[in-house]
């Protein structure tokens, strides 16, 4: 499949919107985290943004899928890419500041990349992908910064489970590849949240117990957006950006996310990131116009006109 490469301006509004919205998301969640432990903050997060897409996809009449395979698979699914990732970028978040949070959430693609090559006969690997690969998880470890592994502690743990969420975000890309391909999108992301919800309720009352519903009102409010907004909308606005401006083009929201929550950490909740934080989100945004190889082969174009 040949990429997408030209973009309209009304998918670059979008791309922007989904790109704040996500962006807003890791202030939202590491808000709520004031008041509540990161199993709740995740089942706060997927069962309302299940029931809000159940009643989309009900309005929309989009059929809900009988065959029990797919079920199944939508139940991994949310394991894959809601409940584990979530919970582990939640706990990172106690310990980690919401700008390198969402820095190291880029790492999503650059793991994407590296596995695809090694799952799919056409993803193979070429000599730009595994620069690219390279580039980026050496942006990842740059802005870890080599105190993790001098000074081992509980924010060095954070960063790795930030990470370790990322490599769940691309196991669950195979996976709905594999198994979900032909689904509705707004369908997959419905059962998805439906398997997330299943999960994570029973896990958030053994460990967590009933959660208070006293809680302060800037915690509601934090809840309702990145489970609404951030959760169920954003999927809905993901799909809708895929299918004007393709993958390629959506990969942009990577690069586009972190100055918003890095912006919003430093007015919100005065946080500073280190210059390693800031470099590393230089290499790493530097190894996904790599992967993403537009960029090369426009130069390569210009250097053969020349000739």
């Amino acid at each position: 499949m040949i990429p997408q490469t030209s973009i309209s301006g009304r998918a670059w509004a979008e791309l922007a919107l989904l790109s704040l919205i996500w962006g807003g998301s890791f202030l939202a969640i590491r808000t709520a985290l004031n008041e509540i432990g990161p199993v709740t903050a995740v089942a706060f997060r997927v069962m309302p943004a299940a029931t809000a897409l159940w009643l989309y996809t009900r309005l929309r009449g989009i059929p809900a899928p009988r065959d029990p395979r797919l079920w199944a698979a939508a139940l991994m699914m949310g394991a894959l890419n809601n409940v584990l990732p979530f919970t582990l970028m939640a706990w990172g978040q106690l310990h980690v500041s919401t700008g390198l949070t969402s820095i190291l959430n880029a790492a999503t693609a650059v793991w994407g990349a590296l596995l695809a090559a090694l799952v799919f006969t056409d993803e193979r690997m070429t000599t730009r992908k595994a620069l690219g690969i390279a580039l980026g998880f050496g942006g990842v470890a740059l802005a870890i910064g080599p105190g993790a592994l001098t000074a081992f502690n509980l924010e060095s743990l954070g960063q790795l489970a930030i990470v370790a969420g990322t490599l769940s975000y691309a196991v669950a890309s195979l996976w709905a590849r594999r198994f979900l391909r032909g689904t509705a999108p707004e369908m997959a992301a419905c059962l998805m949240l439906t398997g997330s919800s299943v999960l994570i309720l029973p896990a958030m009352l053994m460990t967590e117990g009933v959660p208070s519903l006293d809680l302060a009102p800037v915690t509601w409010a934090a809840i309702l957006y990145y489970a609404l907004v951030a959760t169920a909308f954003a999927y809905l606005l993901y799909y809708r950006i895929l299918a004007m401006a393709g993958a390629s083009n959506l990969m942009l929201v990577t690069l586009l996310i972190p100055p918003v929550a890095i912006i919003l950490g430093a007015v919100v909740r005065a946080e500073t990131l280190s210059a390693n934080a800031f470099a590393g989100f230089a290499l790493l945004a530097l190894g996904l116009v790599v992967l993403d190889g537009r960029l090369s082969g426009r130069i390569r174009g210009r250097d053969a006109r020349r000739v």
